[in-house]
C-alpha cells in the first residue's frame, strides 16, 4: 500500500525554500483529513496537524493562530526563544517604535519583567482579539529579522499559519465592513506589503477554502500566491479504504460487492471525511457496501457541497430511441456529438449549445444523448449569488468535485437566464459568473472529464465568448419543430393507445393539418389530455378532432419564430438546417426577419 504524496505540500515547500513569496494561501479541500506517516500504521488527521508535523523543523519556528484560540508555538521551547528575542528587541527600540508601543500599551516600559509580562499578556489577549493576534504576529516577524549590534536576535525563521483566514480578514466592500474588520485588513496589508517582510525569510500561510473569501485588499496583492488542495484522487481514496480496513478487527472487516479499487472508483467526488462516514456506517451495520449506497453517498455529498438549490444530481433513464421524431438530430448525436463526448482528450469537445424555440424538446433530447454514455449529470441552477465572491467559491467547489469524477456532463438549462454577459452594462457578479464558466470550459485539465451542455431558447443573449469555437460554440445545435416524417411520428405517438380504431378516411391527414404548427411540447400536452379522456373508453376519431379543435395556440407565435431564426442563424452545421444547401442570401433573409421582429419589440 503506497502512501499518498500530496502535491500541495511539494508546492508549498518550493515556495518557502525558493523564497518565491513571503505569504501564500492554502485553499481548496482544507477541511478534509490527510495521511501522516508515524512509523507504524500511520494516521489520517486534519490539515493544520499535518502542517504542524511536516513543518516543525529545526531551523524554523512554527506558529499557529486559530480563531478564538491563543497563538500557539508548536514547539514549546521556541516560545522561550521568542520571548528572549522580544526582550532584546525592546531594549533596542528606537524613539519612534517606543511611541508606537506606548500607544498600543500605555503600561509599556523597557524593564525586562514588564516586557516579558507584556509578551505573555499579548499571547493571552490574542485569544479574544484577532487584531491583537495579527499585530503580535506582525511584530514577531519584525523581531525575527531584527538585530542588536549587528547580531540577529532570533536565529530561526518563522512560519506563521493563520487558520480560517476568511473569517479573520473577510471578503466585502471596505465601506461596508465594521471598524474591527477594517483594522485587521489594514494590519495585514501593511504587514504583507512591508519591504522588510518581503525581503526576509519568514513565511505567512493563510488557510481558507477559497482565496476569494479573503478580503480583496489582501487576496489581490501581487505577492500572494494561491496553492490549491485538490479533492482526493483515485489513489488517495484507495489508500484510505485499505488503511481503514487494515485497522478493523478481523471479525469486522469491510464487506464489498467487488474490489477495493472498484469502491475507490465509484466513490469519486467524495472527501476522505465523507468516505470515512460511508465505511464506518457499513462496518457498524455489518453489511455489504452496495454500488447504490456509494452513488447515493456521492450524490448527498455533492448536494451538500454545492447546495440542493444550486445543483441536481441526475441519472437519465431514457435513451435516444425513446425520443419521438427528430431523426436527423438523433443521427447527428449518435454519429457526431456522442463520439466527441467519449473520445480522446484531444478530440473531446468542451461542450455544446442546444438551442431552438421554447417547447422544442431540447432538455429531453440532451438527457437521452448523455444517457447513451452512462454519464453522471450535474444540473446547475440558481447559480447567481447575491454575495460578492460566493460565485467564485461555488465554481471552485464544482471544479474540485468534477476533477475527482471520472466523467461528468454539466447541464445548464435556460442558460441565458443563468448566465450574464460581459458588457459594460452587465453587473459585476454576472460578469464574474460568465467568466468562471468560460474559464472552466477552456481548462485543459478538465478537457475529457467535463462536458458542458447549455440549453437556451435565446442563444443571442449568451456571451459571444461562450458561443465561440473552442468552447460550447464548437457545436450549436438547433432543435426545431417536427416536420415531414418526424411530425407523422409525433402524430402516431400522440394517438397511440387512445384511438378506438374507427378512424375515418383521411383522418390522419386531418390531424396533420390541425397540428401543423405544433411543437414537441404541444404534442406531449395534447397526448396527456387524450390519455386522460380515454381512461373510460377509447376515443373516436371525431371526438379527437373536437378536442384538438378546442385548443387555441398561445399568443407566442412571433416569439417562437424569433427564437427559431436565432437558432438557425447561430447553427454551426449546415447538415442540421432545414435546407443544408442554404445560401448566403437566405441567411441574410433570416437576419432581415430578425430585425423586423425586433422592431415589433420581440426579443
Amino acid at each position: 500500500m503506497k502512501n499518498p504524496k500530496y502535491n500541495f505540500l511539494s508546492k508549498a515547500g518550493k515556495i518557502q525554500n525558493a523564497r518565491l513569496t513571503s505569504s501564500f494561501v492554502l485553499s481548496g479541500n482544507v477541511h478534509d483529513l490527510f495521511f501522516l506517516e508515524d512509523g507504524t500504521h500511520g494516521k489520517y488527521i486534519p490539515l493544520i496537524d499535518v502542517l504542524s508535523a511536516k513543518w516543525n523543523l529545526k531551523d524554523r519556528i512554527l506558529v499557529v493562530y486559530q480563531l478564538n484560540a491563543p497563538i500557539k508555538f508548536v514547539d514549546e521551547k521556541d516560545q522561550v526563544l521568542v520571548e528572549e528575542a522580544w526582550m532584546k528587541m525592546r531594549y533596542g527600540l528606537s524613539v519612534e517604535d517606543s511611541a508606537i508601543q506606548k500607544m498600543i500599551n500605555p503600561k509599556f516600559s523597557s524593564g525586562s519583567k514588564t516586557v516579558q509580562s507584556e509578551f505573555v499578556g499579548w499571547l493571552k489577549d490574542s485569544q479574544v482579539s484577532p487584531a491583537v493576534a495579527l499585530e503580535l504576529l506582525k511584530l514577531l516577524c519584525r523581531c525575527s529579522r531584527s538585530a542588536v549590534n549587528g547580531e540577529p536576535i532570533l536565529e530561526k525563521d518563522l512560519i506563521v499559519i493563520i487558520e480560517r483566514a476568511d473569517l479573520i480578514i473577510p471578503e466585502g466592500e471596505i465601506s461596508r465592513l465594521s471598524d474591527t474588520d477594517r483594522h485587521r485588513i489594514s494590519i495585514c496589508h501593511n504587514w504583507f506589503s512591508d519591504y522588510g517582510f518581503l525581503s526576509g525569510n519568514d513565511t505567512v500561510v493563510m488557510v481558507a477554502e477559497s482565496k476569494s473569501l479573503i478580503n480583496n485588499e489582501i487576496s489581490t496583492l501581487p505577492q500572494i500566491i494561491d496553492v490549491e488542495i485538490e479533492s482526493p484522487n483515485l489513489e488517495e481514496r484507495e489508500h484510505f479504504i485499505e488503511w481503514f480496513n487494515d485497522g478493523q478487527p478481523d471479525d469486522n472487516k469491510l464487506k464489498l460487492w467487488s474490489s477495493v479499487k472498484k469502491l475507490a472508483e465509484l466513490s469519486a467526488g467524495l472527501s476522505i471525511h465523507a468516505l470515512r462516514q460511508l465505511l464506518v456506517g457499513a462496518c457498524y451495520d455489518c453489511k455489504i457496501i452496495s454500488p447504490k449506497e456509494v452513488v447515493k453517498k456521492v450524490e448527498e455529498y455533492i448536494k451538500g457541497q454545492l447546495g440542493e438549490d444550486m445543483v441536481e444530481f441526475k441519472k437519465p433513464t431514457h435513451k435516444l430511441n425513446d425520443c419521438v421524431g427528430f431523426s436527423g438530430i438523433k443521427h447527428f448525436f449518435r454519429n457526431e456529438m456522442i463520439p466527441r463526448m467519449s473520445g480522446d482528450v484531444y478530440e473531446t469537445l468542451s461542450g455544446v449549445i442546444i438551442t431552438g424555440p421554447i417547447g422544442g424538446g431540447k432538455t429531453y433530447l440532451a438527457e437521452g444523448a448523455v444517457s447513451e454514455l452512462d454519464m453522471v449529470v450535474l444540473v446547475l441552477k440558481n447559480i447567481r449569488s447575491q454575495f460578492f465572491g460566493q460565485t467564485d467559491v461555488l465554481f471552485e467547489r464544482i471544479r474540485r468535485i468534477v476533477k475527482a469524477l471520472n466523467k461528468v456532463a454539466i447541464f445548464l438549462d435556460e442558460a441565458d437566464t443563468q448566465l450574464g454577459g460581459v458588457s459594460l452594462e452587465t453587473h459585476t457578479t454576472e460578469k464574474r459568473l460568465t467568466g468562471k464558466i468560460q474559464a472552466m470550459m477552456s481548462d485543459s485539465e478538465l478537457r475529457g472529464k467535463v462536458f458542458w451542455i447549455l440549453m437556451t431558447a435565446r442563444i443571442h443573449l449568451l456571451s459571444p465568448d461562450i458561443r465561440r469555437p473552442g468552447r460550447a460554440g464548437d457545436m450549436i445545435i438547433p432543435i426545431l419543430d417536427p416536420k415531414g416524417q418526424d411530425r407523422d411520428d409525433f402524430v402516431n405517438w400522440m394517438l397511440k393507445d387512445v384511438l378506438s380504431g374507427d378512424e375515418k378516411e383521411n383522418f390522419f391527414e386531418t390531424i396533420r393539418s390541425l397540428t401543423e404548427d405544433y411543437s414537441a411540447a404541444s404534442f406531449a400536452s395534447l397526448k396527456s389530455e387524450l390519455k386522460s379522456k380515454s381512461k373510460q373508453a377509447k376515443l373516436t376519431s371525431s371526438a379527437i378532432v373536437l378536442i384538438i379543435n378546442d385548443h387555441l395556440s398561445p399568443a407566442i407565435g412571433e416569439t417562437r419564430k424569433y427564437q427559431e431564426l436565432q437558432a438557425l442563424i447561430n447553427c454551426t452545421r449546415k447538415s442540421l438546417l432545414p435546407n443544408p444547401d442554404v445560401t448566403h442570401e437566405e441567411r441574410l433573409g433570416w437576419m432581415e426577419q430578425i430585425r423586423e421582429l425586433e422592431q415589433k419589440g420581440i426579443r
